[in-house]
């Protein structure tokens, strides 16, 4: 018997291609009870707008039912999302606040 011995060489060209996950957006709901003042603090503590900004978007939820206030990873979107319900509750407010 005779021993033989084979080496395998594979030359493999792999390309790994990352994608950056698409961001998700944060989504306030109008509703009748929030208060505006409450809104727009609620923006800027949470969301970092300006005073400006955040009573344009203020605007923006009371007329058209809803508006976008932020995009991000899913997980600072998530945390957002939950420190801004929190803080509506903790003040006794319905707002309603949900990603997409």
């Amino acid at each position: 018997m005779s021993k033989t011995k084979t080496d395998v060489v594979i030359d493999e060209k792999v390309q790994q291609i990352v994608l950056e996950p698409e961001p998700v957006k944060v989504i306030m709901l109008n509703d009748d009870i929030t208060p505006v003042d409450f809104v727009v603090e609620l923006l800027i503590k949470i969301f970092k707008h300006t005073q400006e900004s955040a009573k344009e978007i203020t605007l923006k939820i009371h007329t058209e039912g809803s508006s976008v206030v932020g995009a991000y990873s899913f997980e600072v979107a998530e945390q957002k999302t939950k420190e801004a319900i929190e803080e509506s509750r903790s003040r006794g407010f319905p707002l309603q606040v949900r990603m997409e």
